[in-house]
C-alpha cells in the first residue's frame, strides 16, 4: 500500500481566507508543504479516496493519482464532504448519446448512511449520482468489511460513534487511518501494533514548544474533541511502527516549521511520530 495525503488540514484550512496572521501570510507565500487544503487521503493499490473536502479537485489534480476504484465516507461532517461534486467529475459522461457513464463505488457505513438522510443533503445528492448512472451506493452494516484489488477494509466506529476509522489489511501489512474526533477513544487490542497508524492531532490546549496556554481551560470544545496531549497517549498504547498526524488546524497559530521543531522534540522524549503535509507519499 502507498498512501497519499491529498490534504493535512481541518475544518479552517491553511492560509485562512483573508487571514494575515503569520501561518497564513507564509502559507500563502510559500505553498506546500506550509499551505494545508481539507482533510482527505487516497490508498494506492486498492486506489480508495477516503472523504471529500471542498478542494478535493484540487488535490485530486496536483496528486499522483490514476485511477479511483472506491470512495468511502468517515463521518458527516462538511469538511470531509462538501467536495462530493467530484463524483460527477470523475463519472459523467456529456459527450456521448447514450452517454458512457464510468460508475463509481461509494462506500457508507451504517451510521454514515444514516446521517447522509439527515445533514447537508449527502443523502439525496449521493442517490442522485446513483439514479444519474454514476455511482453504486454500498452500504455496509458494523461489523462488515469489503476488498479492493487483494485489501481489505473493515469500518468501524470510534468512540464518537458517528465516526468510523478504517483498518486495511494487504499482504502482511496493516494500517490504521483514523480521519477526525478521537475523543474517549481506547485503542483495542486489533489495532495495537500495526505497521502504520493515521490519526488526527487533535486540540492544542497548550502551545506544544513554549508551554503558553492557547485556549481556555473551561472552553467548550473540550467536551468533544481530543486534545494534543490526549492524542499522544494514544499513540502510546497503539504502538506502531509509523505514526502520521493529520487533521491540522489553523487556529492552532502552527507553522510547518513548527512541526518539524516538535518533531525532533517528541523523538527526543521517545514518542515516534511525524505530522503530515499535503502531497506527502508514504510506503507501506
Amino acid at each position: 500500500m502507498i498512501i497519499e495525503f491529498l490534504g493535512t488540514g481541518g475544518a479552517i484550512t491553511i492560509p485562512r481566507p483573508l487571514c494575515n496572521c503569520h501561518v497564513c501570510s507564509e502559507a500563502r507565500d510559500k505553498g506546500v508543504p506550509y499551505s494545508r487544503m481539507g482533510p482527505s487521503i487516497f490508498v494506492h493499490g486498492p486506489n480508495l479516496l477516503i472523504d471529500t473536502p471542498e478542494d478535493i479537485y484540487h488535490q485530486i489534480n496536483r496528486s499522483t493519482i490514476n485511477e479511483i476504484n472506491g470512495i468511502i465516507y468517515s463521518h458527516w461532517h462538511p469538511d470531509h464532504v462538501m467536495g462530493r461534486r467530484i463524483i460527477e467529475s470523475l463519472s459523467a459522461d456529456w459527450i456521448n448519446d447514450p452517454p458512457q457513464h464510468k460508475k463509481i463505488d461509494i462506500y457508507l457505513p451504517d451510521q454514515v448512511d444514516k446521517d447522509f438522510k439527515t445533514f447537508l443533503g449527502s443523502g439525496d445528492h449521493l442517490n442522485f449520482f446513483e439514479y444519474q448512472g454514476f455511482a453504486d451506493l454500498k452500504r455496509l452494516k458494523d461489523g462488515e468489511s469489503f476488498t479492493l484489488n487483494g485489501t481489505k477494509i473493515s469500518p468501524f466506529r470510534l468512540a464518537e460513534d458517528y465516526v468510523y476509522a478504517l483498518i486495511l489489511e494487504s499482504e502482511n501489512k496493516k494500517v490504521l487511518i483514523a480521519m477526525d474526533e478521537l475523543n474517549n477513544w481506547k485503542p483495542y487490542e486489533e489495532v495495537i501494533d500495526l505497521d502504520l497508524a493515521i490519526l488526527p492531532v487533535g486540540i492544542f490546549e497548550f502551545h506544544p514548544l513554549t508551554g503558553e496556554r492557547l485556549m481556555p481551560e473551561d472552553h467548550p470544545v473540550f467536551k468533544e474533541e481530543a486534545t494534543f496531549t490526549e492524542t499522544l497517549e494514544i499513540v502510546k498504547i497503539l504502538n506502531a511502527k509509523k505514526v502520521l498526524l493529520t487533521h491540522i488546524e489553523e487556529p492552532n497559530g502552527l507553522s510547518f516549521h513548527d512541526f518539524k521543531e516538535l518533531e525532533v522534540k517528541l523523538q527526543d522524549s521517545g514518542i515516534n511520530v511525524e505530522f503530515a503535509h499535503d502531497t506527502q507519499i508514504i510506503k507501506v
